[in-house]
């Protein structure tokens, strides 16, 4: 995922390589895992971190699928 911020500086936020199942929803989940993030204070760059991993969890899932906090927080590794 790449993140562009008008002038400012651009982010490349790699992936990590996994088993993909299934892509449907995973672009749903971005931007609801985006939107959930900047409500809640996170800087544009830390939202788009915390989306890209919630689309990673979902896609190793077979069919349209959600993330829970508890998955998303292993994908992080802070469970």
């Amino acid at each position: 995922m790449s993140l562009f911020e008008g002038d400012k500086e651009s982010w490349h936020i790699p992936t990590l390589a996994r088993q993909v199942y299934d892509v449907t929803g995973a672009g749903d989940t971005v931007v609801s895992t985006l939107a959930l993030a900047l409500s809640t204070g996170a800087s544009m760059r830390e939202a788009a971190m915390l989306a890209n991993q919630a689309a990673g969890v979902v896609v190793g899932m077979i069919g349209t699928a959600t993330v829970s906090s508890k998955q998303l927080a292993e994908a992080l590794g802070s469970d």
